[in-house]
C-alpha cells in the first residue's frame, strides 16, 4: 500500500450516526516522500544514541523510573488529569483527598508500564498484553466499570457530547476484534519490509482510530509505542515516551491523525511522528547527560558529611528513585533511626540538595528539586 493516494477506510451508516471503518494495515507499505527518509534517518540515529546512553549510565533503572513517572503524568494530563510531577511521586497518604483520584490514575499508569515491560520478557507484544495492561490502568479509578481489560462491545466516540455531534466515531464494536487481530499480525509480520519506526507510527494511528477500549485508549496507545520499540530491541530499556511531545503539540497531534482518516494523508502523520521520536530521543539523551553531571557533583560533596558520608551516599541513591520523601520513609529505606534520618535530612537541606515542600513543622515532605527539574525542562 502506498502512502500517496492512500484510501484510509469508509464511513458506515449506523443508527443515527456514521462510524469510520479503517482499512487493515497488515500489508506492504511504500512512499515517495523523500522527507520521510530524512526524518527516518534522524529519528533512528537519535534513538540509537538514547539507547546507547541507557546501556552505559550506571543504575539506569533509577532514572528510567523517573522517565516513567514523567510519562505517566504527561499521558494522564492529556486526558485531563491534574497531578503535579512532585505529587505523582508522593505516597497516597500525603495527597489531599480531593486529588487522590487523579493521583491513582497516574500511579496506575506507572504500574501498568512496569508490569507490561516485565511481561515482555516472557510474552510477545500482543492484544492479550494490551488488555492486561488496560486492566491495571483502569483499576479503582474513573472508568473502572467500563470493561477494564476487555475490548469494547459498545460504540464510543471522540469529541462532542454524543454520537450525533462527535468529532470522530471509531468503527462499530463488531469490527474491533478483526481490526485488532490484523494490527497484531502487522507487528510480527516478517514477510513485509516495513522499518519498525514506520510500522509503529502506522500502528499508533490505527490503534487510536480503532479505539478498541471504552476508556483509556489514548494512554494505552501511547504506551504501545514504547512497548513495541522494546519488544523489537530498538530500546533495551523503556527510555522513550512521546506523551510530552504530543502534549506540547496537542492540536497538531490530533490534526495529523484526523488528516489520515479524512483525506488519507499518511505522509503528514509519519513525518509528525518521526519528528517526535527524534526530538524526544535527543531530549532524553540530554537529560541523562545532565543527570550524570548532577550525580558526580553531589556524590563528590558527600565528604562534607564526615562519618555520615556513607549514609549520605545511600540517601542520594534513594533520591534518584524517590525524589520526594519524608523522614520516616528515609529511616525505613536506609534502615537507620529516625534521629539519624532527621540529621541527614538536615544536612541535605543545608547543602541545598533537599527542599522542604509543606512549610509544616511536622509531617514534612522533602524534594530533590534540582533532579526533578531535569525531567520537567
Amino acid at each position: 500500500m502506498k502512502f500517496e493516494g492512500f484510501e484510509p477506510g469508509v464511513w458506515r451508516q449506523q443508527y443515527q450516526y456514521k462510524s469510520f471503518s479503517p482499512v487493515p494495515v497488515n500489508v506492504e507499505w511504500r512512499w515517495e516522500d523523500a522527507r520521510i527518509n530524512t526524518l527516518f534517518e534522524q529519528a533512528t540515529r537519535a534513538l540509537g544514541e538514547l539507547n546507547a546512553f541507557s546501556l552505559i549510565v550506571p543504575d539506569i533503572d533509577l532514572f528510567i523510573e523517573m522517565h516513567i513517572a514523567k510519562e505517566a503524568n504527561q499521558s494522564s494530563r492529556i486526558e485531563g488529569t491534574q497531578t503535579a510531577m512532585d505529587e505523582a511521586l508522593m505516597s497516597e497518604e500525603l495527597i489531599a483527598p480531593e486529588k487522590r483520584d487523579d493521583w491513582r490514575q497516574v500511579r496506575n499508569y506507572i504500574d501498568a508500564i512496569n508490569t507490561a515491560i516485565t511481561e515482555l520478557e516472557a510474552l510477545p507484544l500482543s492484544n492479550r498484553l494490551l488488555r492486561e495492561t488496560h486492566a491495571i490502568l483502569m483499576r479503582g479509578v474513573r472508568g473502572e466499570h467500563k470493561m477494564p481489560g476487555e475490548f469494547r462491545t459498545s460504540q464510543n466516540w471522540i469529541g462532542g457530547s454524543g454520537l450525533k455531534d462527535a468529532a470522530f466515531v471509531p468503527p462499530h464494536p463488531s469490527e474491533v476484534p478483526d481490526l485488532m487481530s490484523d494490527l497484531e499480525k502487522f507487528w510480527h509480520n516478517d514477510a513485509i519490509q516495513v522499518p519498525d519506526l514506520i510500522r509503529i507510527a502506522i500502528s499508533h494511528y490505527q490503534f487510536e482510530t480503532i479505539h478498541p477500549f471504552c476508556d483509556g485508549n489514548g494512554r494505552i496507545g501511547r504506551l504501545l509505542i514504547t512497548l513495541y520499540l522494546v519488544s523489537k530491541g530498538m530500546l533495551e530499556k523503556p527510555a522513550l515516551y512521546l506523551s510530552d511531545f504530543f502534549e506540547r503539540n496537542r492540536a497538531s497531534y490530533y490534526d495529523a491523525l484526523m488528516a489520515v482518516r479524512t483525506s488519507g494523508d499518511m505522509n503528514h502523520w509519519i513525518r509528525f511522528f518521526l519528528t517526535g521520536v527524534a526530538e524526544t530521543a535527543r531530549k532524553g539523551r540530554d537529560t541523562y547527560q545532565h543527570v550524570l553531571a548532577l550525580r558526580m557533583k553531589e556524590e563528590a560533596r558527600m565528604h562534607e558529611l564526615g562519618r555520615r558520608g556513607k549514609n549520605g551516599l545511600a540517601l542520594l541513591r534513594l533520591l534518584y528513585r524517590r525524589p520526594v520523601v519524608t523522614v520516616p520513609q528515609i529511616s525505613t529505606a536506609l534502615h537507620i533511626s529516625s534521629p539519624t534520618a532527621n540529621m541527614l535530612v538536615g544536612d541535605f537541606v543545608r547543602m541545598g540538595i533537599l527542599q522542604e515542600l509543606t512549610g509544616y513543622a511536622r509531617n514534612r515532605v522533602f524534594a530533590f528539586e534540582t533532579y526533578l527539574k531535569l525531567f520537567l525542562s
